[in-house]
């Protein structure tokens, strides 16, 4: 659990993942956008306030070349238990998200999805590159370069500036 394995990517842009029902999504879809990358969850602690704020935070600058793209994970005490399918349904139901809910991934360990590999290699967190918990976000620049993360703590309101920059508003 200690430092991330280095990847051959350089961009986010380079990965396909697969959507909420299975369907492949190739990630250079979003060149020239600036994205915050989640692990969600639905059973956390921190899933009110998160997804609420990231809702608020897409509707903002969505027009403006921002997008969330949020991962299901079931990793972390088993806070994510259902389907891919019905971590949207939950998502989009009760806090109105628009952003796009992927199927659910690994974050951590030798089965990992790739694009989280790449994420951790990019930016480590404290004490080593492992995703610590739910809602641990990356910040990630209109080229798919990884800007920032952010740890659980952090709340997606607090990022604002910080989208605001990378999106050249300030």
């Amino acid at each position: 659990m200690g430092s991330a394995p280095s990847v051959p990517q350089t961009s986010i842009h380079e990965f396909t993942v697969k959507d909420s029902k299975g369907k492949d999504v190739d990630l250079s879809n979003y060149k020239g956008k600036v994205l915050l990358v989640v692990n969600v969850a639905s059973k956390c602690g921190f899933t009110n306030s998160n997804y609420t704020q990231l809702t608020e935070l897409y509707s903002k600058y969505k027009d403006k070349g921002f997008e969330i793209l949020a991962f299901p994970c079931n990793q972390f005490l088993k806070q994510e238990p259902g389907t891919s399918e019905e971590a949207e349904q939950f998502a989009c139901t009760r806090f109105k998200a628009e952003y796009p809910i992927f199927s659910k991934v690994r974050v951590n360990g030798p089965t990992a999805a790739p694009v989280y590999k790449f994420l951790k290699a990019s930016k480590g967190g404290w004490f080593g590159s492992s995703i610590k918990w739910n809602f641990t976000k990356f910040l990630v620049d209109k080229e798919g370069r990884v800007i920032r993360r952010y740890g659980t703590s952090t709340q997606p309101s607090a990022i604002e500036a910080d989208i605001q920059k990378a999106l050249g508003d300030i």
